[in-house]
């Protein structure tokens, strides 16, 4: 009896990962149409990727989209590991609960709540929309996540470490550079990818705050859908999916090998 469960928990998974994946291999495959739509499938070719790499204009916005990616991770990264053991320093579990919600509310905020916010505060403080607006933002949203990623490793960490560490004659500076970040080195570098995916893919925020000529590559390919169907789409969203798998795969993997599990403080 506890088969059928089981078999239609598998049917129900399968059903929907084809409804979530099957248009996404869809546009795939007709990127590498000769016809130039996507209901007669005339040919194979390379033109369309091709054509997209002779497109001067779109290489700078690939550009910008890694270098505001970078930038933004690298920052968000250093500020989200103080941040982590900013938390983990709190002694009273009322505290780390506290401030782990308040990280937590960025994540779990809609992302046109989050775009809206930043755009009303960078035109009342007087930043000029482009590429610091984008940054500014892609930094916000992403210093929570690398602080889910760094504070599991910071909760494993025995006590026992640093208080050994100390007793050697360690100063603040080595228990920091000697003994915590290497131990949550692998969380930190997890907490680095996703925040890299998680800027390369951003459109809904990237959408409000972009302005003065600057744009992303997620931004870029909505603008391309809405002049119409052109097979430029499909093979710049080819390219963007596969970017985004490979990020996953390594996220993944550092995850794994970090053992990093969801955060969570026990009353």
């Amino acid at each position: 009896m506890e088969r059928y469960p089981s078999r239609f928990a598998n049917l129900f998974l399968i059903i929907i990962f084809f409804i979530l994946y099957a248009p996404i291999f869809y546009l795939i495959f007709y990127s590498y149409n000769s016809g130039g739509t996507m209901s007669n499938f005339s040919g194979f070719t390379f033109d369309w990727y091709k054509e997209l790499f002779q497109d001067t204009r779109l290489l700078i916005i690939v550009l910008n989209t890694l270098v505001i990616a970078l930038l933004s991770s690298l920052i968000s990264t250093v500020v989200g590991v103080l941040g982590a053991i900013g938390i983990r320093a709190f002694r009273r579990r009322q505290t780390q609960n506290t401030l782990l919600s308040l990280n937590n509310v960025l994540i779990v905020s809609p992302d046109v709540i989050i775009g809206a916010s930043f755009l009303i505060l960078f035109t009342m403080a007087g930043i000029q929309l482009g590429f610091y607006s984008v940054l500014l933002s892609h930094i916000a949203f992403s210093i929570p996540i690398v602080v889910l990623m760094v504070l599991p490793k910071l909760m494993e960490m025995s006590p026992t470490l640093v208080d050994a560490a100390r007793d050697l004659g360690a100063n603040q500076w080595n228990v920091l550079t000697k003994v915590i970040l290497p131990y949550i080195a692998p969380g930190i570098f997890a907490g680095f990818f996703m925040a890299l995916t998680y800027s390369l893919d951003d459109f809904a925020v990237t959408f409000f705050v972009t302005g003065n000529g600057f744009s992303t590559l997620s931004v870029e390919i909505y603008s391309l859908a809405r002049r119409g169907i052109s097979l430029n789409i499909n093979a710049l969203s080819a390219i963007m999916f596969v970017v985004t798998i490979l990020m996953v795969i390594i996220y993944y993997y550092l995850t794994q090998r970090s053992g990093t599990k969801g955060v969570g403080f026990r009353r």
